[in-house]
C-alpha cells in the first residue's frame, strides 16, 4: 500500500455534476490498474479510462501515473477516451414539446462489448475505426489477389480485377462496413478504398491521382444496393428511411426522417433475436414495478437494455410527448441511466 495501510477516502469525479466517494478500507492501492478496479467495482463505471488527479501545485488536473502522487482525500478525475462512453449519458432532452428528430438522438450511446456481447443482440458495440480493417475475401479472390501482389512488387504490373470478380470484392467490404454504419460518408468510403489498396497495391488505378477514386464510387453504389437488399429483408435501421409505406401511414415522408448523427451507432436496431413487439411491452410493464423496488438497479439496467431497440423504435416512429414517454419509461430519467 501507499504511505500507512489504513483507511482512505477518494472524491472520484465521474462526469459534469456526477461525483461518488470511494472508500479504500486497505487504504489506497499501490497501482493505478488498482485503484481503477476499486472505481469499477463501486462506482459501477464500465469500459476503457484513464485517470487524473487533482494536482496542488499547478490546481489543475494532471494525469495519473503513480498512486504515490496522491492521499487520502484527494480529488480524482474519470477520463473517457474519444468515441467511448459509459452507459451512463448525460444527455439531456431538448426543451421541445415531442420527441422529434432533434430528440431521437438520446439514449444512443455507444453501449460497451461486454453489454452487447450476447448473442440475441443485435447493437452495433464499435464506432467507426481508425484504420479499416479490409476482411479477407473468398478463397479464389484471395488467391487472384496474392499472385498480383507479387507481381506488382516484381515488375510494377497492375491488375485489372474481372466484373465478377470486383464485385466480390465490393460485396465483402460493404459486409464490413455495415458492421460500423450503415450510411458510410464520403470520407469513410475515402478510407475503405484506401485501406483496400494498402493491403493490395495491385489494385492500384491508372490515372487516377489517389489511386481508388474508381474503387470509391463503385463502393458507394454497391452501399446503396447492399442497403436495399437489407431493407427487402426487414431492417428497422433502414425501413425507417423507405418510400415503401401505406396511403393510409401516417408517418411521415422519408426525406423526413433523418438519418444516423454522427456517433449514433444504434439509431434504429432491430428487436433483439427471439423478442417481439408484445414480449418487450411485457417487460417494459414489468420495468415499471421494477423501479418502485429498492436496491433494484441490475435488474432495471438488464431489462433497459433489452428493451433498448423497442424504445429507440417508439421515440423514432411515434414521436411521444415527453410526459407520454416519462410516464412509459421512468427508468431512463434516473441519474443512473
Amino acid at each position: 500500500m501507499t504511505g500507512m495501510a489504513t483507511s482512505a477516502v477518494l472524491r472520484i469525479i465521474l462526469g459534469e455534476n456526477d461525483s461518488a466517494k470511494v472508500t479504500l478500507p486497505l487504504g489506497i492501492p499501490d497501482s493505478v490498474e488498482g485503484l481503477k478496479k476499486e472505481i469499477k467495482r463501486q462506482c459501477e463505471v464500465l469500459g476503457e479510462f484513464r485517470l487524473q488527479y487533482k494536482d496542488t501545485d499547478f490546481d489543475d488536473f494532471i494525469n495519473l501515473t503513480s498512486t504515490a502522487d496522491i492521499q487520502n482525500k484527494a480529488t480524482i478525475k474519470v477520463v473517457y477516451p474519444p468515441c467511448a462512453s459509459s452507459t451512463s449519458s448525460s444527455c439531456l432532452y431538448p426543451q421541445t414539446s415531442r420527441l422529434d428528430e432533434s430528440a431521437s438522438s438520446v439514449d444512443t450511446d455507444i453501449l460497451s462489448s461486454s453489454e452487447s456481447s450476447s448473442p440475441s443482440s443485435s447493437l452495433r458495440c464499435e464506432p467507426w475505426p481508425d484504420i479499416f480493417p479490409v476482411p479477407e475475401f473468398v478463397y479464389d479472390v484471395e488467391l487472384q489477389l496474392q499472385r498480383a501482389n507479387s507481381d506488382f512488387k516484381s515488375n510494377g504490373t497492375l491488375f485489372s480485377p474481372s466484373p465478377k470478380m470486383k464485385s466480390d470484392i465490393l460485396e465483402c467490404l460493404a459486409s464490413q462496413i455495415i458492421k460500423y454504419k450503415a450510411y458510410p460518408t464520403s470520407a469513410e468510403c475515402d478510407a475503405v478504398a484506401e485501406a483496400l489498396l494498402k493491403k493490395h497495391p495491385c489494385l492500384r488505378e491508372q490515372g487516377s491521382v489517389s489511386g481508388f477514386y474508381g474503387w470509391k464510387i463503385s463502393l458507394k453504389y454497391k452501399m446503396a444496393n447492399y442497403r436495399t437488399k437489407l431493407r427487402n429483408l426487414g431492417c428497422s435501421e433502414l425501413n425507417v428511411n423507405s418510400f415503401k409505406r401505406g396511403p393510409s401511414d401516417p408517418r411521415t415522408a422519408p426525406n423526413q426522417v433523418k438519418k444516423p448523427r454522427r456517433a449514433e451507432v444504434n439509431y434504429c436496431p432491430d428487436f433483439p433475436t427471439g423478442q417481439t413487439k408484445e414480449s418487450l411491452e411485457e417487460e417494459r410493464l414489468a420495468l415499471l414495478a421494477d423501479v418502485q423496488k429498492s436496491n433494484n438497479q441490475q435488474v432495471i439496467k438488464e431489462k433497459m437494455e433489452k428493451t433498448f431497440a423497442y424504445r429507440r423504435r417508439e421515440v423514432i416512429e411515434d414521436k411521444p410527448f415527453i410526459a407520454d414517454f416519462k410516464r412509459r419509461w421512468p427508468a431512463l430519467f434516473s441519474e443512473r441511466e
